[in-house]
């Protein structure tokens, strides 16, 4: 008998013990169990601005936490090395622990935990009940997340969640077909989202791929069509993982891909220049 996982849109069938292809999401006693469950790659205490998040607690840091597996493909992934492999070096963290060091480090300036570097929704059981348990704390909580989760699971979290930043990758199927991801999906978290927390948005421009002007326009004024104050990061691709042969973006194109949505939004920044 499989079993089908309600997390995200891929809606993976598994039988007993097989993994999904997000590869942190298994079958057990004929339930679907987060596997990755604490098991940490990745752990620093980072200034908030590199989430990216511009516009929530400028000048603060964050404990940011991360685990491996991925329930996209990106062949430009920039983590590869934890979101395409389930053998990365790990670390057992529970909840308490996690919520406890992150309160040890208030007096350096931590205003809470992110869960990012892989994609944290994979972890769905993990990152909730951290969230509720920071919640209690006074701790803020943070996704950054390439927003590809079913609705119901995203809402349960969402009273959890103070800030969140969205990965929205392109703005046509055809770009989230290239990447193993739905479109609407994505967009759905993004509106569901910014109801209830802050939301910033990034899109990582690859030549070629998802750089036009019609594309960057089309996201500027859906975004502004949700809330003109989002804050929109258009960030400069360098050659990695399965694209490592591509050009980097130049810088010229994403200033002027940032001016195009700056018409649109109130808040344009760009990275990796």
């Amino acid at each position: 008998m499989k079993i089908q996982c309600e997390l995200c849109p891929r809606h993976c069938m598994m039988s007993e013990g097989q993994i999904g292809v997000c590869l942190a999401r298994t079958c057990k006693d004929a339930k679907i169990v987060c596997s990755n469950y604490g098991r940490l790659t990745s752990i620093a205490l980072d200034p908030v601005e590199k989430k990216p998040l511009r516009n929530f607690y400028p000048g603060k840091m964050i404990l940011s936490v991360g685990s491996y597996g991925c329930n996209l493909h990106c062949p430009f992934c920039q983590n590869s090395e934890i979101s395409a492999t389930d053998t990365a070096q790990v670390v057992d963290v529970s909840p308490e622990k996690l919520v406890l060091k992150a309160e040890e480090l208030v007096s350096r300036g931590n205003i809470g935990i992110a869960y990012t570097y892989n994609e944290p929704l994979i972890s769905y059981e993990y990152v909730l009940d951290c969230a509720r348990l920071a919640h209690q704390k006074g701790l803020k909580n943070v996704l950054v997340t390439n927003g590809t989760v079913c609705e119901k699971p995203l809402c349960d979290l969402l009273p959890y969640i103070d800030a969140m930043n969205v990965d929205l990758k392109g703005f046509t199927q055809d770009f989230y077909d290239f990447v193993g991801g739905d479109l609407e999906t994505v967009k759905n978290t993004i509106s569901t989202a910014a109801r209830s927390c802050h939301v910033e948005v990034t899109t990582l421009v690859i030549p070629w791929k998802n750089d036009s002007e019609e594309e960057i326009t089309a996201i500027a004024q859906w975004l502004a069509s949700i809330d003109k104050n989002i804050p929109y990061h258009i960030s400069r691709f360098f050659p990695c993982y399965k694209m490592s042969d591509a050009s980097p973006t130049a810088v010229s194109k994403v200033y002027k891909l940032a001016d195009i949505a700056s018409k649109y939004l109130t808040h344009v920044y760009t990275g990796n220049c």
